[in-house]
């Protein structure tokens, strides 16, 4: 077991939820991603997931679009983003994420982008425009790692297609909760949560819920139904205001009789 799953399967044993924020590497210079680090490892979150800007982000709404554009007016590049987070990995100790698209990683080459993580101390992968049939050589390049293949599935996904998804995923399923990019909603499908638990159902490994997931009603709301969520314009529009209090608040708000922390840093 890889050590994402391995720290979130710890964090449902503590009795808690796994709580997973998504921020852009360099939005407000790359200089800042450290420090950003920090305070969500300090906040208590279970992972994170680090976002690598680019020019036609597909998954993303304005939020995250936004702060992409600010990274790459910094000039912040994947390369950049790998190394410094090698200058972090004696202080920041929860598992991160890397979520980018195929085109950097083609560019970067495929082996060479796997021993960049690793020595980076990436612990999951989040590519959300490779499909399950066109996954095969980064699954295999990332066999022998501590790296997880991270995969989503989506409200349309039939069963027959989730199940394969599912069996793929390492680390944990991404359960996509909207039809749709990224970016804060008021309400989500009638039949979500019902697909939610089919999810969970079919996946031998943890399941978190994520896009649109904003409020702390709706982080309680997906916990009944998930191992956990994944929250990401929220954080970045509240990274951007230096709106810190209300990062922390979110993390660390109560799912029903738990804790949306991370027991074990």
């Amino acid at each position: 077991m890889k050590t994402l799953e391995k720290q979130i399967r710890t964090t449902l044993a503590g009795g808690n939820k796994a709580f997973v924020p998504y921020m852009m590497a360099g939005d407000g210079g790359l200089g800042t991603l450290k420090e950003k680090l920090l305070f969500l490892q300090e906040a208590g979150v279970t992972a994170i997931e680090v976002g690598i800007p680019f020019s036609d982000p597909v998954a993303d709404g304005e939020a995250i679009q936004q702060a992409g554009a600010r990274a790459l007016e910094a000039g912040v590049t994947l390369r950049k983003v790998l190394a410094e987070l090698r200058q972090c990995k004696g202080e920041v100790a929860v598992p991160l994420l890397i979520m980018t698209y195929l085109n950097p990683v083609l560019a970067y080459g495929i082996p060479e982008f796997v021993e960049a993580c690793g020595q980076a101390g990436i612990k999951g992968l989040i590519i959300p425009d490779v499909p399950l049939e066109e996954s095969g050589p980064l699954r295999e390049a990332l066999k022998g790692t501590d790296i997880a293949w991270v995969p989503l599935v989506t409200l349309t996904s039939p069963d027959r297609r989730i199940a394969n998804i599912a069996a793929s995923a390492e680390g944990f399923l991404y359960a996509v909760t909207v039809n749709g990019i990224t970016g804060k909603r008021n309400e989500f499908d009638s039949s979500l949560f019902s697909h939610l638990e089919r999810v969970k159902e079919m996946s031998p490994v943890p399941v978190l819920a994520g896009f649109g997931i904003s409020t702390r009603a709706q982080v309680e709301e997906m916990g009944n139904h998930t191992d956990g969520v994944i929250v990401g314009s929220a954080i970045v529009e509240a990274f951007e205001r230096n709106e810190l209090d209300g990062i922390r608040n979110l993390v660390q708000g109560e799912v029903g009789e738990l804790k949306i922390i991370n027991s074990s840093y």
